[in-house]
């Protein structure tokens, strides 16, 4: 399969829809979704075969260069990123919780496709930098040491931008913090 997804990250607004309109004009990709983020940012995640995400996205970041904060390409994304984005990944039961929270949108995506790849753990969320002032964090789940593992490595993916931020594993947390979490 050749399906990569795409995003943009772009201080303000216009400019962020205005970006994701040339993405979409440039390409035969997918928006799978524009919004305004916290603080006043606008993202955009477009999806479709590599060539066509990765030309998309070049023409939105080169475009306008000056609003620009971040964008990414990643080139057959772990399977378990879509669900987690939208928020309905079918996770049950929490072994050990991974955290690790960024400064943009663009590493908390490397992150988690990083982290999904490592080890064998399931994605439950990815918080977008809504509600969390321009910052995106991500839960996953597995046994302890691939929780471990993973979280790790999605830290060193992240490390050389400067956009890491914090993370923890949890082994066994309590079911309130579980219930909290799903």
């Amino acid at each position: 399969m050749n399906r990569a997804i795409g995003m943009i990250e772009f201080s303000t607004v216009s400019t962020g829809v205005t970006a994701a309109d040339k993405m979409v004009k440039t390409s035969d990709v997918e928006l799978i979704e524009a919004e305004t983020v916290c603080p006043g940012k606008y993202i955009a995640i477009i999806a479709g075969s590599l060539s066509a995400v990765q030309a998309a996205v070049e023409a939105a970041a080169t475009g306008y260069p000056g609003e620009l904060i971040d964008s990414l390409v990643l080139g057959n994304p772990h399977e378990s990123i879509f669900p987690a984005i939208y928020g309905t990944s079918a996770v049950q039961d929490i072994s050990a919780l991974g955290i690790l929270e960024t400064f943009d949108v663009a590493a908390i995506l490397k992150a988690a496709d990083t982290a999904a790849k490592t080890a064998v753990v399931e994605l439950i969320e990815l918080r977008l930098a809504k509600g969390m002032c321009g910052k995106s964090y991500m839960f996953l789940t597995g046994e302890v040491a691939a929780v471990s593992a993973a979280i790790e490595k999605a830290r060193e993916a992240i490390a050389d931008r400067g956009m890491f931020l914090d993370s923890s594993v949890i082994a066994h947390p309590d079911e309130q913090i579980i219930r909290s979490v799903l």
